[in-house]
């Protein structure tokens, strides 16, 4: 018999039920009065279920406009440990610059700030999956808000008359060339997250306005 990956849990933690709460009788709003944020993940491989979360970078959008004042930088304390990815994010298992908390702790946080937002990133199901194997470890449920991913998303700009490989699927440093978007903190969670922001706001720009956020997260 097949085992679901994720079983329903009976009695979900109570961090975990503050946050589902929040998602009770939710209606869309319009687009333009939409909380949008952009996050990234900074991790110590690409394997969702055995890789873990290094760092979490968020960025809150609303009315077209970027609130640097409130976003979010995390790091996290953690066993797994790979030199490949080291030389990718700079992150270190010992003596690190930056102060970090339990996985726990980031996680609780992240739903915190997050809450019912529309989350947007740029090959986002892999974030999110990894922040998902994240709450699977803590006895929660997936997470239950709406994405949108800005690398499907600029793809709907471009003409099929101007695509010669209808089938790409475009980094995010091939997204900073076509948008003109300079690539400062790259490969830094909040630093990524920032430059993700900007793209979203471009491919924004150039689509026709949505009237609903569904036309958006489809």
């Amino acid at each position: 018999m097949r085992i679901p990956f994720f079983q329903k849990t009976p009695d979900p933690p109570a961090f975990y039920k503050e946050y589902a709460v929040l998602f009770t009788g939710l209606e869309d709003p319009a687009p333009e009065d939409a909380r949008f944020v952009v996050f990234d993940t900074e991790t110590t491989g690409l394997n969702k279920q055995t890789d873990r979360i290094l760092s979490v970078g968020a960025v809150e959008l609303r009315g077209n406009r970027i609130n640097l004042s409130n976003s979010l930088e995390l790091y996290v304390e953690q066993e797994v440990f790979s030199k490949d990815a080291v030389a990718i994010h700079g992150i270190l298992k010992e003596n690190s610059k930056y102060q970090k908390i339990s996985e726990e702790e980031a996680v609780k946080q992240f739903l915190n700030y997050i809450g019912n937002s529309v989350l947007v990133g740029h090959h986002i199901g892999f974030d999110v999956g990894i922040i998902n194997y994240a709450l699977k470890r803590l006895g929660a449920p997936k997470l239950k808000n709406k994405t949108i991913d800005t690398g499907v998303l600029y793809k709907r700009t471009v003409h099929l008359v101007n695509i010669t490989n209808p089938d790409k699927v475009y980094s995010l440093d091939e997204l900073c060339e076509e948008l003109n978007i300079a690539r400062t903190d790259r490969h830094k969670a909040i630093g990524d997250a920032y430059i993700t922001a900007l793209a979203f706001l471009k491919i924004l720009s150039r689509l026709k306005k949505p009237k609903r956020l569904k036309d958006l997260t489809r």
